[in-house]
């Protein structure tokens, strides 16, 4: 007789999955294909460089034995003094949260737009404030592409942040803000993580939209599940920026240092070095989803809806115990590692069944699910 798994402790091979997830996330070598709205795409030449770079560089030591043993021993020392710091910041989340760019305005922010009917006149002031979340919508509403209520006729650009929200509108503010968020948490500018980015990027909008749409069929607000299912990245993607600033910070002054001392064998090893994709995994696994909620409660939002949310994800380890907000959520996000990991036939027929028995999924939920968009945001 069959023993059903639905709901209860997570099996052994739910674990596995989402471990290879992670690292086809964050240690596989797969080139992303960029996505419409990426915030990396001025990046990918120099990606490449870097790669070609780096692979000619490894090929010249590899015909040479002494280059060789001296790579290894600088590239070990290089990447134990790295991870020594990043172990560092994760041992304190306030001195993670310094580093991270998460501030308390912007998760007033998402939280001010959860509520059922926000005030603008409270929300206007906080995004003026953060700059880079104005920047990001006066672009918007001014791109040739945008189908806001903008007059077509003009051309003169729209700054005014009062009649920029008026334009967009509530629904597409509480769709838009969450969005630009993670986006700008996430590691921009890190040539090392590019692909990681993307993935990253990518798996964050798949779980946000497929939230969306199982919180429609259930009736629940669409905005709640939609905001957590973004944030469920929030823990990794300040790992990760966190340990690409390190990188890059010692990464450069080792380069440096060789580049002046003209130790040309030296400094083909730091050149070579690459950024410690398994070392962070591993941190990832252990702090990313604790981080999600530990954070906000850094930043004292310890009664957010996102907060309790998230902490639920983290903390309950049976499916049929979560609330139907953080069950949406985890929902959302295992069909997401379904759709990655088939993808590059990562993930078995098999295992594609436990999946979906252990989060009881619909036949209605799969073919609602089936029926998304998963390539751009849908705004109204």
């Amino acid at each position: 007789m069959a023993v059903s798994i639905a709901g209860g402790v997570r099996p052994g091979k739910l674990i596995e999955i989402e471990r290879r997830l992670y690292q086809h996330l964050i240690v596989g070598k797969h080139k992303a294909t960029a996505m419409e709205d990426d915030i990396n795409d001025t990046l990918e030449a120099d990606a490449n460089k870097l790669d070609i770079e780096r692979q000619a560089i490894k090929l010249r030591l590899d015909k040479q034995a002494k280059a060789q043993a001296i790579f290894k021993a600088i590239s070990n020392q290089l990447t134990e003094t790295v991870n020594n710091s990043i172990e560092h910041k994760l041992a304190s989340p306030d001195l993670l949260l310094t580093h991270s760019g998460v501030q308390e305005g912007q998760i007033l922010l998402l939280d001010l737009l959860l509520e059922k009917d926000p005030n603008f006149g409270r929300l206007r002031p906080i995004i003026s404030s953060i700059s880079w979340l104005s920047r990001d919508l006066i672009t918007l509403i001014n791109s040739p592409a945008s189908r806001h209520r903008r007059p077509k006729t003009s051309d003169v650009q729209v700054t005014d942040i009062k009649l920029i929200l008026n334009y967009i509108g509530l629904e597409n503010l509480r769709l838009l803000i969450p969005y630009f968020c993670i986006r700008h948490w996430l590691p921009s500018g890190h040539a090392n993580l590019l692909w990681t980015t993307r993935k990253l990027w990518r798996y964050s909008m798949i779980t946000a939209i497929a939230a969306q749409a199982l919180a429609q069929l259930h009736n629940r607000p669409t905005h709640v599940s939609y905001t957590c299912a973004l944030l469920y990245q929030l823990g990794t993607s300040v790992i990760l920026s966190s340990s690409a600033k390190v990188f890059e910070k010692h990464w450069g002054t080792w380069l440096r240092e060789a580049s002046q001392s003209r130790d040309k064998e030296v400094y083909d090893a730091v050149m070579a070095t690459e950024f410690p994709a398994e070392q962070i995994f591993n941190h990832v696994m252990q702090h990313g989803h604790h981080l999600n909620w530990q954070l906000l409660e850094q930043l004292e939002f310890s009664d957010s809806v996102i907060t309790k949310v998230l902490k639920e994800l983290d903390q309950d380890y049976h499916f049929s115990d979560l609330s139907i907000d953080a069950a949406i959520v985890a929902k959302a996000s295992c069909f997401a590692k379904i759709i990655l990991l088939e993808e590059h036939q990562l993930l078995e027929p098999q295992e594609r069944k436990v999946l979906l028995d252990y989060y009881e999924f619909t036949p209605q939920e799969v073919i609602r699910l089936k029926a998304q968009n998963y390539r751009k945001l849908d705004l109204t």
